[in-house]
């Protein structure tokens, strides 16, 4: 056991005041290692509140817990009271304080106890114990691995376990990318407590309504470009797109690894125009690191081959320069 092991396990060891947080846009890696340590530690005896900066995806509702998740957006003062009163702060999925947004200050002014447990890049020293693996799948990698580590394995139950193994779902897209050995051990190690992942992966993977398909056909047909000469892929969606097919937020997930799925294709670009932003979503195959991409272009980051950004920029730069910067990380493919 670490020294930052036994500290936090003492730490623990006497009930206190703890909100979990994750980062802005949650996705399944971040609100299933929300809810899962919520509930580890309520079962240790402790009083946790899960605040999140913005919405979650309703597919993620089968969740425990998810119905009482504080969101900023909805409720700024109550979000920030609950952070100010914690006497620990878990900070789960992202590196940074600008991925909370408005949320970064409070986490950065308060006194309590914070806590890290996140596998991206470059995490910045905003905690006093960091948790950080860049080669984890996801966060609910690594948070099963910090209850294994307290040496409290034996307290996962199902319902953790249901929140972990969504995290391993997504973020690795059902194992397709993304993982290593100690991943598959974490995941067999769930099932064992009575996790149906046959189950998770319906509710994950077979929720689409009709309009998303459509969607999807509309992107692949009327969206796409592909740049045989360096192997890249871009799907983008305008403004009238989003008022068209009445996207809400979760509706395009996914659409980015289609391009992937093209024999020569090994970067992919999802670039989407917002009401006063242009996002960039960013996927790659291989050694081609698509979160330098992120990082120097689009102010952004992420993984090696799942990165974003954004920019304050027209669609149109966004797209020109998405496209100017292909020869500078994939070289001329020789037909």
């Amino acid at each position: 056991m670490t020294n930052d092991i036994l500290e936090l396990k003492n730490f623990l060891s006497i009930p206190k005041d703890i909100a979990i947080i994750a980062h802005r846009n949650p996705d399944g890696d971040a609100l299933g290692s929300a809810l899962g340590l919520q509930r580890f530690l309520e079962k240790k005896g402790h009083l946790v509140k899960v605040v999140m900066p913005s919405e979650s995806p309703a597919l993620f509702n089968y969740l425990p817990g998810f119905a009482s998740i504080t969101v900023f957006d909805l409720k700024h003062d109550e979000a920030r009271d609950i952070l100010r009163k914690s006497e620990c702060i878990f900070c789960l999925d992202f590196n940074g304080l600008d991925r909370v947004d408005k949320l970064g200050p409070v986490i950065d002014e308060s006194r309590a106890t914070k806590v890290l447990i996140d596998h991206h890049l470059d995490p910045e020293p905003f905690v006093d114990y960091m948790f950080s693996d860049t080669e984890a799948s996801s966060t609910c990698e690594l948070v099963y691995q910090f209850i294994e580590d307290l040496g409290y394995e034996l307290d996962i139950d199902t319902q953790i376990g249901n929140c972990l193994f969504t995290g391993l779902i997504t973020d690795t897209g059902s194992f397709k990318y993304n993982t290593r050995p100690q991943t598959y051990n974490v995941a067999a190690k769930l099932k064992m407590v009575g996790v149906d992942d046959y189950s998770l992966q319906d509710q994950i993977n077979n929720c689409l309504k009709p309009k998303h398909l459509e969607l999807l056909g509309h992107c692949l047909a009327n969206r796409m470009e592909i740049f045989e000469d360096y192997g890249a892929g871009l799907i983008y969606l305008t403004r009238e797109d989003y008022a068209k097919f009445d996207i809400q937020r979760g509706d395009t997930e996914g659409i980015v690894n289609y391009m992937l799925m093209i024999q020569n294709v090994k970067v992919a670009a999802f670039i989407t125009e917002q009401p006063s932003i242009i996002k960039v979503s960013l996927r790659s195959k291989g050694d081609i690191s698509v979160q330098e991409i992120a990082s120097k272009h689009f102010k952004g980051g992420g993984h090696k081959n799942a990165s974003g950004g954004a920019l304050y920029a027209s669609l149109e730069d966004v797209l020109n320069l998405y496209k100017r910067i292909l020869p500078k990380y994939l070289p001329k493919v020789i037909h």
